[in-house]
């Protein structure tokens, strides 16, 4: 076993053969064997192997299975394995069933409220005086209609928990979510508090006016007549509250969430965790990757440095001596992925296909371009020929392969970063191919002719260079620095991966948006620069830093090499590219620049990433986007938002989605708490002075739904605009409900409880109709209490309109046609009330209303636009006295869950709800309650998406269960996760096993990962199709 922190492996099959055992069922391998080999991880498994097998071979052998084909497709076979060694999969995990999920929900302290009051109204409604009806009944409906929502509700928040209890949860909640916590948890009380205290002022009201001013004495014959006056008190109570409560905010932020991750699709957003599609609305910082993030990831060689001439364009074949070309082709063909190749183009006139690494592709177009060709090379020496393969890492930036030469004696090609590489080279090729010295004045020089200026426009420069060893002189191969040292350069390349063309203007929308754009790359520094000059992340004039990660270690570690955040918060708010970095690197950069308490606001970070180890910074970041197309499964799992076209103008799309979910839930929250506001009013006020409510359960019932269901369809689907991106974001600490909004609600609130008590106490006199006040218990509905209920309803509908905008705008009617969703519901919701007016009856408390009554609701209603031009002209600025409601979770209370490490969160509602202070509150969990919808859809998407044949080999492998992200640790070494890169160790497929003990890392069945484990770094068995052990898994 060779070390893994160089990144080599070597693999020597013993020779002996274990004798094989006969085992039930005709396999030489039972259950339990292959169970405790599985357990077992890198050289312990691998030396079990060898003692009870011999090798892998012996294994599969005993298994009956070919380490290249995989097993037969012979049904009897498969199923007699199913039988012996059972399936392949997980099973799941039992769900609960709909009785369970019922009486879970049953438990709700408000519902085991309403419940009690049913029952006791159910009862009192057998008696009844003679003659008259009792209206317990209709009211007992009310609350039968009430208790739905809450059932489903809780529900969803029962199946919420066991869904934490199963998965990590997420130790912060998102900015919107903790925003709505506390506003919700604020308004629940005062509802609380309104609904007592009104039950308490009716019930008082009725005893000192009925036996103490009447002098009336309590007879046991009228008991069920007073006690129904007292359920009548209650039930107005819970109506005080339903109203208060903005049950329809979950649901208003779940419908804006799944119609935004719906929509995002079509932008190639992939959203796998809903609360980042908000959540991206509040970013400040994107650190994005440069290679095919940035740049389109088609790489070609535009210049290279061959025989002592720097050539501009690509030579003539001609120009190269014969030994120089030679040398050229079989570096670049044999020291390559052999799965990397250049296939012709699908269309005619098209550019040829590159498939596998980018950086490869790149130097194979460019010994194409010599008109050579590179198949035969490899022909020639397949690749279970190959005698040593030094895979690439971020630790030497290079790529070695060994192969042995007719003479007996070996050859190396390497391959690397030009100036890593260039320290290894004591010789180089002159014009002749003859060898020169090659001194270290001689690479400054190099560095400062050749190099510089090809990583000035903007080119990635690699080194190639060969050495020979004889056959009397092999070195210990497991020595790699010795190995890869006293090189021979053969050429120095410089590879351009043009910028994408949309990206410039992107990065100024977000920008101009307020976020500031870093990029992160394991590039050249003045490579690096040369692109953020092109696409704009820097600009000439600025204050901006660009280290590379060595210097950026430097600047913010201590003498103990210690990470100090006071020294990180000097180097990030300046820093616009760091280059030569490692996933570490950006794992420190996104954690400093996230847990930074510096500036007015606390950041909120959005990172791309497409490597194995770019995991922990996905995970730590608020926002992590993987590429669909170059990610690997493990950044894809610990990502929240997957771009399937690799492109960085979708993270902006991603952005004003965000945003747009924000101003929803924030349309939505004005339109709601206006009407609360109204509502609580008018049923405390009119209950207190009338002993009833103008507005009865059944129609507040249906007030709450316009304001519920219909307001978040209607006000949670509006498409976002280009002008959300010329704000700056909201951020951590911005408040949910702003000074305008206060204005607008308080406004509006006021318009509307004027024309309500002016309708309640002089309606009757206007419209020359009976007064609808102090009306008998069973008293049928009156003209007057009707008008007060259908101008309250069209107030309300179009108040909806002035919703729309939040911002101070004056023409709320701009793109309301480009939502046919809003014009439906308001419309419908308008034919609805016709219908429940003119035909409701008693049962909603309604009589029919004249064609000149309904005029003049109409004409009210529409007064709520004129008042709302109103209320725009008055500056904000000048009402010094509008708080600010909805801020978010403060600094302390996050702190405070990023220390509960591992355990399961619990959020300050919760919390509320046990001491039994907000009864209600479970309903805002309906948003989690919907994420299963979504997932549902989505599913089928993603599956797509990670299909084998989208991806490079490595990603198979990244998708097994022994690769976890939990297990991680900051102190591994990583594989870069950019350029020469990573791909470069996925890439060989497995041949048959050869007789030359070749070390390949994948002929030898061994592959290699990283696991925060019993070491730092561990050898693990692969999975990938086609690999040995892949034949295992398959044979169970």
């Amino acid at each position: 076993m060779g070390d893994v922190a160089n990144s080599s492996v070597e693999f020597h099959p013993k020779p002996r053969q274990q004798r094989e055992a006969p085992h039930a069922g005709g396999f030489g391998c039972t259950l339990a064997e292959l169970r405790s080999l599985m357990e077992l991880r890198g050289a312990e498994a691998l030396q079990k192997v060898q003692e009870t097998y011999g090798d892998v071979g012996g294994l599969c052998r005993r298994l009956k299975t070919s380490p290249t084909e995989g097993l037969a497709d012979n049904t009897n076979d498969l199923e007699k394995r199913r039988q012996i060694y059972g399936q392949n999969f997980i099973p799941p995990k039992q769900p609960k069933t709909f009785l369970q999920l019922v009486w879970e929900a049953l438990q709700d302290v408000t519902l085991i409220i309403l419940e009690v009051a049913a029952i006791v109204s159910l009862g009192l409604s057998f008696y009844a005086p003679p003659g008259e009806e009792s209206e317990a009944k209709k009211q007992d409906g009310a609350v039968a209609m009430e208790m739905q929502p809450l059932k489903s509700a809780e529900g969803g928040e029962t199946e919420e928990r066991e869904k934490k209890k199963a998965n990590v949860p997420k130790k912060e909640k998102s900015v919107l979510q903790g925003k709505l916590t506390k506003l919700a948890v604020q308004i629940g009380k005062a509802g609380l508090v309104m609904s007592a205290v009104t039950v308490i002022i009716l019930a008082l009201y009725f005893v000192i006016e009925t036996f103490v001013v009447e002098g009336r004495a309590w007879l046991a014959e009228c008991t069920p007549v007073y006690v129904q006056y007292f359920v009548k008190f209650f039930i107005i109570g819970v109506t005080v509250l339903v109203v208060a409560v903005p049950e329809g905010l979950p649901l208003a932020v779940t419908i804006s969430l799944a119609y935004s991750v719906k929509k995002m699709m079509r932008d190639n957003n992939l959203v796998r965790h809903l609360d980042a599609c908000e959540t991206m609305g509040n970013a400040t910082a994107i650190c994005s990757d440069k290679t095919g993030t940035l740049t389109t990831n088609r790489m070609t060689v535009v210049q290279s440095y061959l025989g002592d001439t720097h050539y501009k364009e690509v030579p003539a074949p001609s120009a190269l001596t014969p030994k120089i070309l030679d040398l050229l082709v079989h570096a670049i063909s044999i020291n390559s992925a052999y799965t990397t190749k250049i296939l012709p183009p699908e269309k005619e006139g098209a550019l040829p296909r590159q498939v596998g690494n980018k950086t490869e592709c790149a130097l194979l177009g460019f010994v194409l371009d010599l008109k050579q060709d590179f198949q035969p090379v490899r022909e020639q020496i397949p690749e279970d020929k190959l005698y040593k393969v030094y895979t690439f890492n971020s630790v030497r930036k290079s790529m070695s392969t060994v192969i042995r030469m007719p003479d007996s004696g070996f050859r190396l090609f390497s391959k690397g970063a030009s100036e890593i590489l260039l320290k290894k080279c004591t010789n180089i090729l002159n014009s002749n191919g003859e060898l020169r010295s090659f001194r270290p004045r001689d690479r400054d020089d190099m560095v400062q002719k050749i190099i510089e200026p090809m990583a000035c426009d903007g080119l990635r420069t690699i080194c190639i260079a060969y050495r020979d060893f004889s056959a009397a002189q092999e070195p210990d191969w497991d020595n790699e620095n010795e190995v890869v040292g006293d090189l021979t350069c053969i050429a120095v390349v410089g590879i351009e991966d043009p910028v994408r063309p949309e990206v410039p203007e992107a990065i100024r929308k977000c920008q101009r948006a307020g976020i500031t754009v870093r990029m992160v790359t394991g590039d050249n520094i003045n490579t690096a620069r040369a692109i953020a000059a092109k696409c704009g992340i820097i600009q000439p004039g600025e204050d901006f830093l660009c280290l590379e990660g060595k210097e950026f270690n430097r600047r913010i570690r201590n003498e103990k090499g210690e990470i100090e955040q006071e020294r990180l918060d000097k180097v990030w708010p300046k820093l616009r590219v760091l280059a030569r970095s490692s996933p570490t690197d950006k794992h420190t950069l996104v954690k400093g620049i996230i847990d930074s308490n510096t500036g007015e606001q606390r950041q909120v970070v959005a990172v791309t990433g497409d490597g194995t180890n770019d995991g922990p910074a996905l995970k730590k970041a608020d926002v992590g986007f993987a590429m669909g197309i170059a990610g690997t499964d493990v950044a894809k799992e610990a990502s929240d938002i997957i771009l399937t076209d690799d492109n960085f103008t979708s993270i902006v799309k991603a952005v004003m989605w965000g945003r747009n979910v924000y101003d929803s839930i924030s349309k939505f929250l004005q339109f709601q708490l206006t009407v609360n506001v109204v509502a609580v009013i008018v049923a405390f006020t009119g209950a207190c002075i009338t002993q009833d409510s103008p507005l009865k359960a059944v129609q507040m019932l249906w007030v709450n739904l316009i304001m519920d269901t219909f307001a978040s369809l209607a006000l949670a689907t509006e498409p976002p605009t280009e002008s959300l991106l010329l704000r700056k974001p909201y951020g951590r600490d911005k408040p949910l409900i702003s000074r305008t909004m206060m204005k607008n609600i308080l406004g509006h609130a006021a318009y509307q409880l004027t024309t309500i008590f002016t309708l309640l106490f002089v309606g009757e006199l206007f419209f020359d109709i009976d007064s609808g006040r102090n009306a008998p218990l069973h008293s049928p509905p009156s003209e007057h209490y009707t008008i007060i209920f259908n101008t309250f309803v069209m107030m309300q509908l179009f108040n909806e309109i002035n919703a729309r905008k939040i911002h101070g705008e004056r023409n709320v009617f701009h793109g309301i046609f480009g939502n046919p969703i809003f014009c439906t519901i308001v419309l419908g919701t308008f034919v609805i009330q016709i219908v429940i007016v003119q035909f409701g009856g008693k049962p909603f408390s309604c009589s029919p209303l004249s064609t000149e009554q309904w005029l003049w609701c109409l004409f009210v209603g529409v007064g709520e636009l004129v008042w709302g031009q109103v209320i725009a002209t008055i500056p904000t600025s000048q009402l010094k006295c509008l708080k600010e409601a909805g801020h978010g979770p403060g600094k302390d209370e996050m702190t405070d869950e990023e220390l509960a490490e591992g355990e399961e969160e619990i959020d300050h509602a919760e919390r509320e709800l046990r001491r039994g202070q907000i009864l209600w509150f479970r309903g805002l969990n309906r948003i989690q309650t919907q994420i299963r919808v979504v997932k549902a859809f989505r599913s089928s998407l993603y599956e797509g998406l990670e299909k084998p044949e989208s991806k490079t080999s490595i990603h198979n492998f990244m998708a097994t269960p022994e690769f976890l992200i939990n297990d991680y640790t900051h102190n591994i070494p990583l594989i870069d996760d950019t350029d020469v890169d990573e791909n470069e160790e996925r890439l060989r497929a497995p041949p048959p096993p050869s007789p030359n003990q070749n070390n390949n890392a994948i002929d030898s069945g061994v592959y290699l990962t990283t696991r925060g484990t019993k070491s730092a770094t561990s050898s693990v068995f692969s999975s990938r199709p086609g690999s040995p052990l892949h034949s295992v898994e398959t044979s169970l």
